[in-house]
C-alpha cells in the first residue's frame, strides 16, 4: 500500500502537499517524494525514509509551484532502493509525474509489450513505472486537440484495457493540471475534495479523507471506479467513467488495517465500520460458542 496526495491550488502547494503526506506516513513509510508544476518545468524531491526526514527546509523551498503530487511508499512490488522512490516522471508526452498505490497483476507482460511493441524502456522493478509508462504511450498515440480531457480520458480507457489489479493514480501533466484515475473495480480508495479561498476554489485528491480534513478541504466525494478526473490549471475540473460493467470489489483491508480510523471510504467511517466488524464477531462466537471460556479477543 502506499499514500498519494494531488492540489491543484492557487498559491504555492509544497507545505500542503508535506502536512498531507505526514498525515498518510501510515500508509508507507519505506520513501516519499513530492513533485510540483513551476510553470513548464517539473520541481522534484524524493528519497528513502520517513516524510519528516526526506523533506527538509532547503528542499521545501526549491518545490515551487501552484500545482503538484506526493507519494509516501509502501514497496509491495519491486525493491525498497531510492531509484523506487515516487513520484516517477517520463518526458513524453508533454511531461508527465505520477504517483501510484496499488499493484498490477500483469507486470511481466505490459513492461514485455511495452519494450517490444510500444519502444518503451523501464529503468526499474517498480510496476508504478510500467503504468505510468502505459499511460504515456497511450496518451501519445491518441489523437489530441485544444482540450486535453478528451485525449487523456480516452488513454485512461486504454489502460484499463491493458492494466490488471487495483490502482488509485495521480498524473501531474506538466503545463496543463492533474489527472485523477481509480481502477474499475475501485480496489484502493481515491478521494477528492475541494476549497473555496480568496482567490477561487482550489482542489484536492488523496487516498484518504484524513489528508484533506487536515488541509481544511471539503470531501466533495469519492472517486468512482474506473472514472477519471482531469483538473486543469483555471481550475476546471471534467470527469469520465471510462471502465464499464465492472463488479466494485474494494480491499477489504482498508477498513480493517490499512485505512486511519477517522477515514471516510465510500462514505463509510473506517472506526465505525470496524465497531461493527467487532459487533459481528461478538455475535458469530456466541452463537457458535455459547459456553466459550474467552477472556479477550485480540486483532491480529
Amino acid at each position: 500500500m502506499c499514500g498519494i496526495i494531488g492540489i491543484v491550488g492557487r498559491g504555492e502547494v509544497a507545505p500542503a502537499l508535506y502536512d498531507g503526506l505526514t498525515v498518510l506516513q501510515h500508509r508507507g513509510q519505506d520513501a516519499a517524494g513530492i513533485a510540483t508544476m513551476d510553470g513548464v518545468r517539473l520541481r522534484l524531491r524524493r528519497a528513502s525514509g520517513l516524510v519528516r526526514d526526506v523533506f527538509r527546509q532547503k528542499d521545501m523551498r526549491k518545490l515551487r509551484g501552484t500545482v503538484g503530487i506526493g507519494h509516501c511508499r509502501y514497496p509491495t512490488a519491486g525493491s525498497d532502493e531510492a531509484e523506487e522512490a515516487q513520484p516517477f516522471y517520463v518526458n513524453s508526452p508533454f511531461g508527465i509525474a505520477f504517483a501510484h498505490n496499488g499493484n498490477l497483476t500483469n507486470t511481466a507482460a505490459l513492461r514485455k509489450t511495452l519494450f517490444e511493441r510500444d519502444w518503451r524502456h523501464i529503468n526499474t522493478d517498480s510496476d508504478s513505472e510500467v503504468l505510468l509508462n502505459v499511460l504515456a504511450h497511450e496518451l501519445h498515440v491518441t489523437d489530441r486537440d485544444a482540450s486535453l480531457a478528451e485525449p487523456l480520458f480516452q488513454a485512461v480507457t486504454q489502460v484499463h484495457k491493458r492494466a490488471r489489479g487495483g490502482y488509485a493514480c495521480l498524473a501531474m501533466i506538466l503545463g496543463h493540471g492533474l489527472l485523477a484515475f481509480r481502477d474499475p473495480n475501485g480496489i484502493r480508495p481515491l478521494v477528492l475534495g475541494e476549497r473555496i479561498g480568496p482567490d477561487g476554489t482550489e482542489y484536492a485528491v488523496a487516498s484518504e479523507s484524513v489528508a484533506l480534513d487536515v488541509l481544511g478541504f471539503r470531501r466533495v466525494r469519492d472517486v468512482a471506479p474506473g472514472e477519471a478526473v482531469f483538473i486543469g490549471l483555471d481550475g476546471h475540473m471534467q470527469a469520465r467513467i471510462c471502465a464499464h460493467g465492472a463488479i466494485h470489489t474494494p480491499c477489504i483491508f482498508e477498513y480493517v488495517y490499512l485505512a486511519r480510523p477517522d477515514s471516510m471510504i465510500e462514505d463509510v467511517s473506517v472506526y465505525k465500520a470496524r465497531l461493527r466488524m467487532g459487533e459481528k464477531l461478538a455475535v458469530r462466537i456466541l452463537e457458535q460458542r455459547p459456553n466459550h471460556d474467552i477472556d479477550a479477543v485480540i486483532p491480529i
